[in-house]
């Protein structure tokens, strides 16, 4: 498995060879830089650490700072593991969107847009008590029962219910990549990926 951390420019939409209008995602990936390189025998995994998006050293503690000047790098911003990469690349080492190509697929991570608390019909998909029926005028939007009885007595763990929505890590799987632009390195994928504009993910094959 390899990857590269990326940044969410927005959507747009491409016209393919048929004339057919196809949704797609602008994607900001890297260049990203190689700030560790974990070994079986030294952590008991194989793994890198990449860093991405640079940042002003002002704000940064002195241990930080120092991780990254062993693989001679500005300090990034966001930071992040991939497990077992496919290729073998060194302390300090530049990878970029060169190793992604058209038409093959990849999965993408991010952190989806946070809603806030929201109720049960924006939540999980309800159509309220009654469907605007019998009368009852303000409980068109209502969870309605949660429990039984005296038994079991209680609510059920895991019951669909009021409550913060979104700002939660997602996965889309088996995103096929439109257009990789080197130059620039951007990824223009098919569909839509978790997050809001600007927002980091990361992009694995």
């Amino acid at each position: 498995m390899s990857g590269i951390i990326g940044k969410k420019i927005g959507m747009t939409s491409i016209f393919d060879n048929e004339g057919k209008n196809i949704p797609c995602t602008i994607i900001e990936a890297g260049p990203c830089v190689v700030t560790q390189v974990k070994t079986k025998q030294n952590d008991g995994y194989n793994s890198i650490q990449l860093g991405y998006d640079d940042v002003s050293e002002k704000n940064i503690v002195k241990s930080k700072l120092n991780h990254f000047k062993k693989a001679k790098a500005l300090v990034k911003k966001k930071v992040q593991e991939f497990k077992n990469f496919e290729y073998n690349f060194k302390l300090g080492d530049e990878i970029r969107v060169d190793h992604f190509n058209e038409g093959e697929f990849v999965d993408v991570s991010g952190i989806s847009k946070g809603k806030g608390f929201q109720g049960v019909v924006k939540r999980h998909g309800f159509a309220g008590v009654g469907q605007s029926t019998h009368g009852q005028h303000n409980r068109l939007r209502a969870p309605g029962s949660i429990g039984a009885a005296s038994y079991p007595a209680r609510v059920f763990k895991g019951m669909r219910m009021a409550g913060q929505t979104g700002n939660k890590k997602n996965t889309i799987q088996n995103l096929r990549v439109l257009k990789v632009v080197l130059d620039k390195n951007i990824i223009i994928l098919k569909g839509c990926v978790p997050g809001h504009k600007n927002s980091y993910i990361s992009i694995t094959k």
